[in-house]
């Protein structure tokens, strides 16, 4: 399974979102890089190649939401997910040529962990866009998972995203996964943070081993776009669910 689809409006429930189009790379602009040839074309095209297809669809999604976030509202301000996939697709990603000094590029989720730690996703984020790409690091908006009092840390998150994205919060776009037991973000099954909807950021039980700090149903809804990105045989069911709840 490869599939990178982009939905716009409507609210995210459990595991369905409101119908959308597939995610093609009409109107985006990047770099010229002749050794990796053309560029897939549909969502078809992504399946036929894999995650590495479905990453340069989703790069180019976001890229398209970006330009058009900035020239419509001056800034662009995006939430990203974890994950083999997205990494790839954040190195497509980084070869666009965007107006990086106005894209700020937040979290969906983030596991406690300390800094530098390889479970991070904010270590990633780091390397590919800020240390080795073109975001400059005051527009990497990192969840605050090193202190003591993570329930003050999430709200903290909360009135960063408001700052920069009006309140409540409304994100540009959100890139979301999703995981085998059909939990996307941090909104894990049978964790308590399902039913939270008075809150944007939240905290979850341990899972796998680590608590998580995740962005909630509300805010996740109330973006004006959400990209999903899945890949991998073993999300085959959930994605097959998610589809169906969806009328696709």
């Amino acid at each position: 399974v490869a599939r990178a689809r982009a939905t716009r409006g409507g609210e995210l429930q459990r595991r369905a979102v409101g119908k959308g189009q597939f995610v093609d790379h009409r109107g985006a602009q990047r770099q010229h890089h002749p050794d990796r040839g053309g560029e897939p074309s549909g969502v078809g095209e992504a399946e036929m190649l894999g995650g590495r297809g479905a990453a340069r669809l989703a790069a180019a999604e976001i890229a398209d939401v970006c330009r058009r976030a900035v020239a419509e509202r001056g800034q662009a301000v995006i939430a990203l997910s974890g994950g083999e996939t997205p990494w790839l697709m954040l190195r497509e990603l980084r070869e666009y040529e965007l107006p990086w000094n106005r894209i700020y590029v937040g979290q969906v989720d983030e596991r406690i962990a300390p800094a530098g730690d390889a479970r991070r996703n904010r270590t990633k984020l780091d390397e590919i866009l800020v240390r080795h790409g073109p975001l400059p690091a005051p527009r990497l908006l990192a969840m605050p998972v090193e202190g003591g009092d993570l329930t003050a840390a999430a709200v903290r998150y909360q009135r960063l995203l408001e700052h920069y994205a009006g309140t409540p919060a409304q994100l540009d776009l959100v890139q979301l996964g999703l995981g085998a037991d059909g939990h996307t973000a941090s909104l894990i099954p049978g964790d308590p943070v399902l039913g939270v909807r008075d809150r944007d950021v939240a905290l979850t039980g341990e899972y796998q081993g680590l608590r998580r700090m995740t962005l909630t149903y509300p805010a996740l809804s109330r973006a004006r776009a959400r990209l999903w990105l899945v890949t991998g045989a073993a999300k085959h069911d959930a994605l097959r669910d998610l589809l169906a709840a969806t009328g696709d």
